[in-house]
C-alpha cells in the first residue's frame, strides 16, 4: 500500500513528531510524507520517503504566514508548493491521503489542500482513499462559519476521521461543536506515542554517572519557541532545589527553534549538575531515565512522560485553551500537577520539584497510549474495502 501523508507543522514540532510516529507504525507499506516547515534533524525510517515543499511558518501568536526562505515572496512559495503537491499525486496515485488536522485546522493551507481534495473527488487526479489525522483538542471554539466550513469540507472529501485520543479523557464535541453531524466513520484511536525501549533507564542511568539514589529532573519546552520563560525559571530554582535534594541531575532541552542568544544566557546560568543540550533523538529515554519531568503541555510531551512513566508537572501555554485543558484531565488521573505563572519564581518552583522528587504521586489510570498501531490497522482496513463512489 502506498500512502501519502501531509504535515505542516507551524510553531511547535508536535505535529511532525506524531505524524512521524504513525508514519513507523506503518512499517508494512510505503510512505510519502510531505512536510513544509522548518527542517528537523531526524533520521527517517527506511520505509518512509520525505517530501519537502519550500518552507512555510507562522509567527507565535498564529497571524503571520512566511516563507522560510527570506528570498521567496510569499505567492511565489505559494505557487511552487501547489504545483509540487498535485504532480507528487498525479505521478504516484496512491492508495490513502493522510491529512494531518484539517480541516479543522491549518485554514491558511487551503490554498494547495484543496485543489488536491477537489482533484481526487472530481478525478482529476487518480482515486485514493482521504483520511483526516487529528488531535486530541482542537485549539479553540472556532467561530460557527469556520465549523461549518470544516463539516462541509470533510463530508464532502473525505472517507474517515482519526481522533488520536481516548475518549475516557476527551472527546471531540468538546471542542468541535458540529461534531455530532459528522456522518463519515469517526474513530478515536488512542493517544499516540512512542514507548521508551526495555531497560533503557538503567542504561541510561549508567551511561550518566547516576546511582539508584541520585534523581534526575529533565526539562522541555518542545520546539523552544515558546516556554524560554520555564526554562529560565528552572535554571534559577536548580541550584535550590539541589540543596534539599543530594546528589540531583539536571538535563535542559532548549528545542530546536530557540533562539541562540537564549540559549548561550542559559548556559551562562547554569548551576553545577545542570546539562543543557539543544536537542536530542533520545528525548523519550531521557524521560525514561527521570524521575522528573517538567515541561510544557503540548501533546507529545505529556504522552512521551505518560509512555515514560515518570512524574511531571507541566505550564499550559497560555494563548489558547488546548495545553491547559490537556493538562486538567491528565491531573484528574493524577498524571500530571500543573504550574501556574506565578510558581515561575526560583522559591516556588524549587518547592514544587522537591515535593515530587521526595514525594512522587500515584497515577490513577493511565489512559490508552496505542494510537500509532491503532491508525496502522484503521488505514490498513479502510485501504482494504472497496474504493470511494465518484
Amino acid at each position: 500500500m502506498k500512502i501519502i501523508v501531509y504535515c505542516q507543522h507551524v510553531l511547535g514540532v508536535g505535529h511532525f513528531f506524531r505524524i512521524l510516529e504513525i508514519c513507523r507504525a506503518l512499517s508494512h507499506h510505503q510512505v510519502i510524507m510531505v512536510t513544509g516547515g522548518d527542517d528537523l534533524p531526524v533520521a527517517l525510517p527506511e520505509h518512509v520517503h520525505q517530501v519537502r515543499l519550500p518552507g512555510l511558518m507562522m509567527d507565535e501568536r498564529f497571524e503571520r504566514l512566511s516563507a522560510i526562505d527570506a528570498a521567496l515572496s510569499l505567492e511565489t512559495v505559494k505557487a511552487r508548493r501547489r504545483e509540487m503537491l498535485g504532480a507528487l499525486f498525479q505521478r504516484e496515485a496512491a492508495d490513502l491521503f493522510l491529512i494531518e488536522l484539517f480541516p479543522f485546522g491549518r485554514k491558511a493551507f487551503r490554498f494547495e489542500l484543496e485543489p488536491v481534495l477537489e482533484g481526487i473527488s472530481q478525478g482529476r487526479l487518480p482515486k485514493c482513499r482521504v483520511v483526516c489525522s487529528l488531535r486530541d483538542i482542537l485549539v479553540e471554539k472556532e467561530k460557527k462559519s469556520h465549523e461549518q466550513q470544516a463539516l462541509e469540507t470533510l463530508q464532502r472529501n473525505f472517507d474517515l476521521l482519526l481522533v488520536h485520543a481516548d475518549p475516557a479523557v476527551v472527546r471531540l464535541e468538546e471542542t468541535f461543536g458540529l461534531a455530532s453531524r459528522i456522518t463519515i466513520p469517526v474513530i478515536y484511536t488512542g493517544f499516540v506515542t512512542p514507548f521508551p525501549e526495555p531497560g533503557i533507564r538503567e542504561t541510561l542511568r549508567r551511561r550518566l554517572g547516576l546511582t539508584d539514589q541520585q534523581r534526575l529532573v529533565v526539562v522541555s519546552a518542545g520546539g523552544g519557541k515558546v516556554g524560554v520563560d520555564l526554562m529560565h525559571a528552572f535554571v534559577a530554582a536548580f541550584g535550590t532545589t539541589a540543596a534539599q535534594v543530594d546528589g540531583l541531575r539536571g538535563v535542559l532541552f532548549t528545542g530546536p527553534y530557540l533562539a541562540k542568544a537564549q540559549v548561550q544566557k542559559l548556559k551562562r546560568h547554569a548551576p553545577q549538575g545542570l546539562l543543557i543540550q539543544h536537542f536530542s533523538t533520545e528525548f523519550l529515554n531521557y524521560l525514561a531515565a527521570a524521575d522528573l519531568s517538567v515541561s510544557m503541555a503540548g501533546y507529545n510531551t505529556c504522552m512521551n512522560m505518560l509512555a515514560a512513566r515518570v512524574p511531571a508537572l507541566v505550564l499550559p501555554f497560555d494563548q489558547n485553551r488546548e495545553q491547559a485543558m490537556r493538562a486538567q484531565r491528565l491531573a484528574v488521573l493524577g498524571a500530571v500537577e500543573i504550574l501556574r505563572p506565578d510558581d515561575l519564581t526560583p522559591s516556588r518552583l524549587a518547592q514544587r520539584m522537591i515535593d515530587l522528587l521526595l514525594h512522587p504521586p500515584a497515577v490513577v489510570r493511565y489512559p490508552n497510549l496505542e494510537g500509532a498501531v491503532q491508525t496502522a490497522r484503521e488505514l490498513e482496513a479502510l485501504a482494504g474495502s472497496h474504493h470511494r463512489q465518484p
